[in-house]
């Protein structure tokens, strides 16, 4: 799979209408549930294992969408073929009273991944220049220099990681707004879908088009060869979590993670640690 065509270039111009929401009509839909994904997914765990136990660098997954996107599903079909012990996943809600006290990365700071571990962000630090510029939170309604000054805060904080071995990897669930329709009208038709619903999502629905341009300056403004978006089509989940486990499997296989090596004085001992434990006798209590 090509996943370069899915990158947002840095400082290029972002038109979401460019990009489809829409699968790949080159890929089964059956071959991909049972071959092609279970695969990759494999193939993740491997290397994560070796991640976890080298011990010296981290990958951190963003996901932003539109409400909908299905953020949730991808991290149930997807990141749990990890293994928990070295994967974390924190959502960002509405910020609480002591986050609220802080400059708005010192929540996101606190939860970034140890070494060993990937890191999933369910909503990021990126709310901070989507919801609050769409709705005017912080009164800076058409100042281009302060969400400038922002996008670079944000820029710097992610080159930062990645100079501490930190891999950020961005991706933006590309769902059309006829596809968020039918799945709002699910979790209001379906009594098994009713705890998914939430009045506030039509609400946020009415301000799309405020919302795709704040995520195309975004694109615009933060895709960079450190800490790249992608921008995945999100219509199909099938095709969605295809196209996020080899982006995934892409990061991996450039981070290269190795298995340590024994010290040397272990390694001299292993014979004399191995006569010890063949000479236990196992019917001693």
């Amino acid at each position: 799979m090509d996943i370069e065509k899915y990158r947002v270039k840095p400082k290029s111009k972002v038109k979401l209408k460019d990009y489809s929401t829409k699968k790949d009509d080159s890929y089964d839909k059956q071959e991909v549930k049972d071959v092609l994904l279970p695969e990759n997914l494999e193939k993740m765990f491997e290397y994560q294992e070796k991640l976890y136990a080298e011990n010296k660098q981290a990958i951190l997954v963003v996901l932003q969408a539109m409400d909908a996107a299905g953020k949730d599903s991808l991290i149930k079909k997807v990141f749990t073929a990890l293994n928990p012990q070295g994967c974390k996943v924190t959502s960002f809600k509405q910020p609480s009273v002591e986050e609220l006290d802080h400059d708005y990365l010192w929540r996101i700071a606190k939860a970034t991944p140890a070494y060993g571990e990937v890191g999933i962000f369910n909503r990021s630090h990126y709310e901070d220049v989507l919801v609050t510029r769409v709705h005017d939170l912080v009164d800076k309604k058409g100042n281009e220099k302060f969400w400038n000054s922002r996008f670079e805060e944000l820029n710097n904080f992610e080159k930062h990681l990645d100079n501490n071995g930190v891999k950020v990897v961005k991706i933006f669930l590309h769902v059309s707004k006829e596809e968020q329709k039918e799945r709002f009208l699910d979790r209001i038709n379906l009594p098994e879908k009713h705890w998914k619903f939430a009045s506030s999502d039509i609400l946020e629905r009415q301000k799309w088009d405020d919302y795709m341009k704040a995520y195309e300056d975004m694109m615009q403004k933060t895709s960079t060869d450190y800490a790249p978006w992608y921008v995945v089509p999100a219509d199909n989940k099938w095709f969605t979590r295809m196209v996020v486990s080899e982006i995934m499997l892409d990061i991996l296989k450039k981070l290269d993670p190795k298995i340590p090596a024994l010290s040397e004085e272990d390694e001299k001992n292993l014979d004399k640690w191995r006569e010890i434990l063949l000479s236990e006798d196992d019917n001693e209590e």
